[in-house]
């Protein structure tokens, strides 16, 4: 049987643990704006891929619990460094349709805490295009004048 010190040793780890995590939470102030092709691109780029590839993350209760908040946190930080709305690092913005079509993105397990994430055919017809024709400007611009924000992608 497990004795209460060892109990309230692991328990006290774990809280620590928690607490570490969740200092990790950010959503640093938005320095970029994106020219969305239409509202409704917007809007369902907001349920499905917001959360990591922006700074207007929304943090639930249970991204504060360790082991999760190690996991959720890592997979926001990745999401924000190879493609960011708000801060401009559009890099990979070209492949963001294409890796939702092909069912890259969202990341495995992201549906089943984000059910509004889930959209119908029509829905997912509609987000692809709106991706192609909101990124296909930056793709344009970027390569033409040899921006790439520190990739080497």
């Amino acid at each position: 049987m497990i004795s209460k010190k060892w109990l309230f040793t692991g328990v006290g780890i774990w809280l620590l643990s928690s607490l570490g995590s969740s200092i990790m939470h950010t959503n640093p102030p938005i320095t970029h704006k994106v020219n969305w092709d239409s509202p409704k691109t917007q809007e369902l780029f907001s349920r499905v891929c917001m959360d990591c590839h922006s700074h207007e993350t929304k943090w639930p209760w249970y991204s504060y619990v360790a082991p999760m908040s190690f996991v959720i946190n890592h997979h926001v930080n990745e999401g924000r460094e190879h493609f960011n709305v708000s801060a401009s690092i559009l890099d990979e913005a070209h492949e963001a349709a294409e890796e939702y079509e092909e069912g890259k993105m969202p990341e495995n397990g992201y549906l089943t805490f984000h059910p509004e994430a889930e959209l119908n055919p029509e829905e997912r017809a509609a987000l692809i295009a709106g991706l192609n024709a909101t990124f296909a400007s930056e793709h344009d611009h970027d390569h033409n004048h040899g921006h790439n924000h520190g990739h080497d992608h």
